[in-house]
């Protein structure tokens, strides 16, 4: 069986997406009875294969960005059949996925599709999208929370199947060999002791700005000497967030990043005091459970996937309530009973995810969809 993977709206790698094909090309590579093959820009042959792998790459020159959607609809029968694919992995099948498919086609959806069409303009993008996704073979959910969504947008439930993203846990573990008062990850220097929040800054629904406030409240009231790091990406929100941050009275003590190397997060965890995740259209929830690997306590919206993800193992609180944010970074930071216990339980509960689970459940789904069609 030959397997192509789809490498089209993966951010060259440096994306939530781009971290999650590159976790699971490391582990499918040891499936000896399945050929692997991803096709995708030529500029990203080297952004997702490991050195000494077994999966190959297939080089294509589409053009702009733009131009992907469209190349999708037109060229992607040819392309399958000219390179033998038997089944077509779409990891980006939140954002790009041919609306007619002749080759079984498995989407990955790591996004809340209502929150993504909410914000759409053109409402055929959403009908392509969602018939599209009807037309696929079968699908594959982040989390139990986009499986509703799906259903809640008319996808058959029968096609979905729900694999979580897993932690690479020779990476994600508490470093605490790293000692001193400041955290040196290039090109950064972070002053010790701060909290952490990894996301992309690209919408209110991420809620950065009531981070930020409710982080002035925090400091006015405990005169404590934590720093806010926002580690994530830049996007359409991002002036909003800076905006935010420079009118806070602890602007001087609110770190933004911009984007940020997946590889060094364990570092940045690990030497964080807390995780404070107040997303509340988290479909996946990935950073929640690296920072709880890395042994830190963890606090976040009680909102999307995020109390699915992160079981009892966090603090929760609405984020949209300053005050009760405010009151929740307080207590994670300072009752020492609190965060040994969140800490403990949350290292032994992500303990159940794992990258090799995730792919041999994906290998799974693909011999499923492969055995579909008379094989």
């Amino acid at each position: 069986m030959k397997v192509g993977i789809d490498t089209f709206g993966c951010n060259h790698g440096q994306s939530g997406i781009g971290s999650y094909l590159t976790s699971l090309i490391n582990e499918l590579q040891n499936v000896e009875d399945i050929s692997f093959e991803l096709f995708g820009e030529e500029s990203d042959r080297l952004s997702f294969i490991p050195a000494g792998g077994n999966v190959t790459f297939h080089g294509l020159n589409v053009g702009q960005k733009k131009s992907h959607r469209t190349w999708h609809q037109i060229k992607i029968d040819t392309l399958a059949f000219k390179q033998h694919y038997d089944v077509i992995l779409y990891p980006a099948g939140s954002e790009v996925i041919p609306l007619f498919q002749r080759v079984p086609g498995i989407a990955v959806v790591n996004y809340v599709l209502s929150d993504l069409f909410r914000g759409h303009r053109n409402p055929f993008l959403k009908f392509a999208h969602i018939t599209a996704l009807k037309q696929t073979t079968a699908i594959i959910a982040s989390s139990q929370f986009i499986r509703k969504d799906l259903i809640s947008l008319g996808i058959n439930p029968e096609k979905i199947e729900v694999i979580h993203h897993g932690i690479d846990h020779s990476r994600f573990y508490p470093h605490t060999e790293i000692e001193g008062d400041t955290v040196l990850v290039k090109p950064f220097s972070i002053k010790r002791p701060f909290i952490i929040y990894a996301s992309r800054l690209q919408n209110a629904d991420k809620k950065h700005v009531e981070l930020i406030k409710a982080f002035t409240i925090f400091k006015k009231k405990t005169s404590l000497p934590h720093r806010l790091v926002l580690a994530g990406d830049e996007g359409r929100y991002s002036d909003a967030v800076r905006k935010a941050a420079a009118s806070s009275e602890f602007a001087s003590d609110i770190f933004i990043t911009g984007y940020f190397p997946h590889e060094h997060f364990p570092e940045l965890y690990s030497c964080a005091d807390a995780c404070i995740f107040p997303s509340v259209t988290e479909g996946v929830g990935l950073p929640v459970i690296e920072a709880m690997a890395s042994g830190i306590p963890v606090a976040c919206a009680k909102a999307g996937s995020l109390p699915e993800i992160a079981g009892d193992c966090a603090c929760y609180f609405n984020p949209d309530d300053i005050e009760e944010l405010a009151a929740v970074i307080s207590t994670i930071v300072t009752d020492s009973k609190l965060r040994e216990k969140l800490i403990k339980a949350g290292f032994e509960w992500t303990k159940r995810f794992s990258w090799e689970k995730t792919a041999s459940r994906t290998v799974e789904v693909i011999r499923q969809v492969y055995s579909k069609r008379g094989h």
